[in-house]
Order: C-alpha cells, then structure tokens, then sequence
C-alpha cells in the first residue's frame, strides 16, 4: 500500500495598510474633505509627517488590491484620474477589487471588478488563486470585516505622533477581540512608527 501525499497548496496572504494617530484613528487622513462623515473636521492630518515615502519597500511586492466601496472610490477619484507618477501609475495597472454588498456596483476604474455576495468564498478563491498577497488599503469597515472572518494575516499600522479626540477608529465594528503579534517596529523622519503585526492565535 503506496501512502500518497497531498502538497499543500500556497495561499497568498492578505495584508492591511492603514494611516492611524496615536489613539487610533483612521479617518481621512489624506485630505480636508476626504471624509467628514460624522462631522469629522480634521481631515489631512497625515500628510504633514509624509510617511508613505519611506514605508513603500515594506509591502514588498503585492498582486491584486482589496477596497471598500467608500475608499476605492475616493481612490479612484484620487489616482484613477492621474497620469505619470508612480502611485497613479501603480494603482490604474494593478488588478483591484471592490468588495461591497451593492451587486450591481460599476468600478469605473480599468483593471477593477466587484466582489458581492458570499464574501467570504470569494476572499478564500482570490487567496488561493494569487501567489503574490493581497493589499488592503484603508477600507476600515472591511478590515473589520475580514478580521471577523479570520482572513487578515499581516497589519500594516503608520502610527502618528498625534491626538485627535474624534474620528472613527481602526477596528470600529469588530465584534470579538482580535490578538496580533508584533513583528516589526520603526520610526520614519518625522516621527510615525511604522509598525508590522501579524495575527494572532
């Protein structure tokens, strides 16, 4: 009798990629007008400590990218029109999903497509499918989400040197405690930790 061994097969992992302050909050971090849902009135509050320039070689080398609806159409509107530098260039090539409960969804955006439905197959197909991870940006109510489903396997947090008071906050609506495990730690120019975790048992 012949024991036969079945190879594992190799999932991409998903990674979440998030500007926060010091107590927590993500909420528009590029622009004044980003999102002010809420009333939120500090929009912008990341871009004075310019920290994305010097956290980029940490994501290595992503495949395809994972949005919310809210921030792949701000995203959209931000990149999708733009031409000629390297994070326009970088987001119109790159295959992105939108993941939003909206069916009928159009992207509007080329190399995007909708994932509705059964959220959670679709997320296992798109892992199992991808040898390069998958990146999540921003999209706080879908990191939620998918560490709800146990499918975030690395967190990104730019952490920075700031207190707002208000705003919603990184890991608003999860309904259990999540666990993680530091991995790596350290500090740009102005400040900002840029702090690497992964999940927890």
């Amino acid at each position: 009798m012949h024991t036969v061994w079945l190879e594992e097969v190799p999932m991409a992992k998903i990674t979440t990629f998030t500007n926060v302050t010091l107590d927590g909050v993500y909420q528009a971090p590029g622009r004044a007008d980003e999102d002010t849902r809420g009333g939120f009135a500090h929009g912008g509050w990341a871009t004075a400590y310019n920290a994305m320039s010097e956290a980029g070689d940490i994501l290595g080398d992503p495949g395809e990218l994972l949005f919310g609806r809210w921030t792949f159409e701000l995203f959209r509107e931000s990149w999708g029109k733009q031409k000629g530098n390297p994070f326009s260039d970088f987001f119109n090539a790159t295959t992105k999903h939108v993941v939003t409960r909206n069916a009928n969804f159009v992207p509007g955006w080329e190399n995007s497509s909708v994932l509705s439905g059964d959220t959670s197959a679709g997320l296992q197909e798109l892992k199992s499918r991808n040898k390069k991870d998958l990146l999540v940006f921003g999209s706080g109510n879908l990191v939620a989400s998918l560490v709800e489903l146990g499918l975030v396997d690395r967190y990104v947090l730019l952490i920075h040197p700031l207190l707002l008071g208000s705003g919603k906050a990184f890991g608003s609506g999860l309904l259990n405690p999540a666990h993680v495990i530091l991995q790596e730690v350290r500090s740009t120019k102005s400040g900002v930790l840029i702090a690497t975790y992964s999940r927890g048992a």
